[in-house]
């Protein structure tokens, strides 16, 4: 008979499986949606780890959708055609040329790369974009801006249905206009918010590079409401690239979003450390009158 020496680290496996017991439970059938990005989309092995928990949170019943952005892709390949960029206020001019390389960056190259990483998982995955289906229609966000869309209009049905057949959407921020042959560029963000909003998601994951919104002293708030987030942003505390994130937040839980939380995406498994621990993982903006999921 063969013995085994019992190995902390198994030991300290198994206690964080069980502890983690009320958090799956509290999550089965939830509908959490994740915006993923950053450095992580440029590395295998990130790119692998995101996959594996992605798969991991469908397996114990949830609902998750993710939507990508892309934007160091579509760099590249503008760059390499030679597609010089023209800026207003900081923001890309998207004109005939430049949208027709996001939509082939995002839709073909990206989101073919995060189902394939998926697949790959254990996991079934769809992509598409919100040109599918009508799911993102859009206005341009500014006429100066060109191609640079805001979604007027979610039909989320086709996810609903994905959900049903147990597959995972993955989501390119591209949508359709009201015009026929109109394509728009959607900040990720904004899109991630807008199908979060439709849905009227538990939970909506805003993965960035940085550890979520800090306060005066530096350290990172883990819990604000809507009122915390509009008096930091006017006191100056919440500045710079954070306020977008927090903007997309607010129209979230406006639109039904329970809770949206800015997350590290640095973090290894920083989605399943959220959803599935006592700690979570970054800054969690809800509204007073909305309590935790099945409380």
């Amino acid at each position: 008979m063969r013995q085994q020496n019992m190995n902390r680290d198994w030991i300290a496996t198994a206690r964080t499986l069980s502890e983690a017991l009320p958090y799956l439970q509290r999550y089965t059938g939830a509908i959490v949606v994740v915006k993923f990005g950053g450095n992580a989309m440029g590395d295998d092995d990130a790119m692998a780890a995101f996959a594996r928990d992605i798969v991991l949170m469908r397996q114990v019943g949830v609902n998750p959708v993710v939507v990508h952005g892309g934007g160091p892709m579509i760099n590249d390949l503008l760059k390499r055609l030679g597609i010089e960029s023209r800026f207003v206020r900081g923001k890309r001019v998207t004109d005939k040329a430049t949208v027709e390389v996001v939509e082939m960056v995002l839709t073909g190259l990206v989101n073919k790369r995060i189902v394939q990483a998926i697949m790959d998982e254990g996991g079934r995955a769809v992509g598409l974009s919100g040109k599918d289906d009508d799911l993102m229609v859009c206005e341009p966000d500014d006429p100066e801006l060109g191609f640079v869309g805001r979604p007027i209009e979610m039909n989320v049905q086709v996810l609903r249905d994905l959900f049903t057949a147990g597959i995972i959407p993955v989501v390119a921020p591209v949508g359709t206009g009201t015009e026929v042959t109109e394509t728009y560029n959607v900040n990720g963000d904004t899109a991630a918010g807008a199908i979060a909003g439709a849905l009227k998601a538990d939970r909506l994951l805003l993965l960035t590079d940085v550890q979520g919104v800090k306060g005066t002293d530096g350290n990172v708030l883990t819990a604000l409401t809507p009122e915390d987030v509009r008096r930091l942003t006017a006191e100056g505390v919440i500045a710079g690239g954070m306020i977008p994130k927090t903007e997309t937040a607010l129209k979230a839980i406006d639109e039904g979003v329970r809770a949206v939380v800015i997350i590290d995406g640095r973090v290894q498994n920083a989605c399943l450390l959220e959803l599935f621990t006592e700690h979570g993982s970054g800054s969690m903006i809800r509204s007073d009158n909305r309590p935790p999921l099945a409380e």
